[in-house]
């Protein structure tokens, strides 16, 4: 039985992984990490991590990215993997990820959905094959209350695209503040905020006269949390490393 800390754990994504896990007979919740400690849990929930005495397997992190640093100061404390599905991060907060991974096993993406990370795959192979004669376009669409724009799965896919291709792109995010046309060697990255979409990526390809588009749709929060589940029993007695959803795929 892999024993888990949930941080985030009365967020919205923290109550589903919450009921996925109570469904399950390979893993259970010990403790959980929130600013809202007054909303009934079957364990006990903490402000902060500083307060917790639970001894658990794994962390799995969907909170916010404010929090990250003192979950990582406990997690390097207490000698404990941790899964970070948190989006919004910084470059100096993903360089205290990588850092925090030379010394204890660290799950780090930006979409728990095995399916994102298929079409990344196939984004991947798309551009190999393209090249410079197609432009590059992501579309993704969220909620009306989701804060970070773009999303961290969009920027994760142009980075993934970016890997492969034979010079590094730019990113644009913003057309009207710009009047001219648009170069070959970028990538533009479009969000969309209205209603209950739950999460829908689109990677255009477009070129003469054929416009290629791979996408993905996510129908509920499940999948991610499905997702986060599996990658903690995953993590949990790997050896120290930074570990991504792709080092998951290839153990299924």
């Amino acid at each position: 039985m892999t024993r888990i800390i949930l941080s985030g754990c009365n967020g919205k994504m923290g109550r589903v992984i919450t009921e996925c896990v109570a469904g399950r007979e390979d893993c259970e919740i010990i403790a959980g990490f929130d600013k809202e400690t007054t909303l009934n849990s079957n364990f006990p929930v903490f402000s902060s991590p500083d307060e917790c005495t639970a001894k658990a397997d794994v962390i799995i992190d969907f909170s916010h990215p404010s929090a990250l640093s003192p979950l990582l100061k406990f997690a390097l404390a207490q000698n404990m993997p941790t899964v970070i599905c948190t989006t919004g991060l910084d470059s100096a907060q993903i360089a205290e990820i990588e850092q925090a991974s030379k010394v204890i096993p660290i799950f780090f993406s930006a979409n728990m959905s095995i399916g994102v990370n298929l079409i990344a795959e196939l984004a991947k192979t798309a551009a190999k094959l393209l090249g410079q004669a197609f432009d590059i376009e992501i579309i993704e669409k969220h909620h009306n209350q989701k804060i970070d724009a773009p999303s961290g799965t969009a920027l994760m896919l142009a980075n993934e695209i970016s890997s492969v291709l034979p010079r590094e792109p730019q990113y644009v995010y913003d057309r009207h503040s710009q009047r001219a046309k648009r170069t070959k060697n970028e990538i533009g990255l479009h969000a969309i905020r209205g209603g209950t979409i739950t999460g829908d990526h689109d990677v255009i390809f477009a070129g003469r006269d054929e416009v290629i588009t791979i996408s993905h749709s996510a129908s509920s929060k499940e999948v991610f949390a499905t997702g986060s589940v599996s990658a903690a029993l995953f993590l949990a007695n790997r050896p120290v490393g930074l570990y991504t959803m792709a080092d998951l795929v290839k153990n299924v």
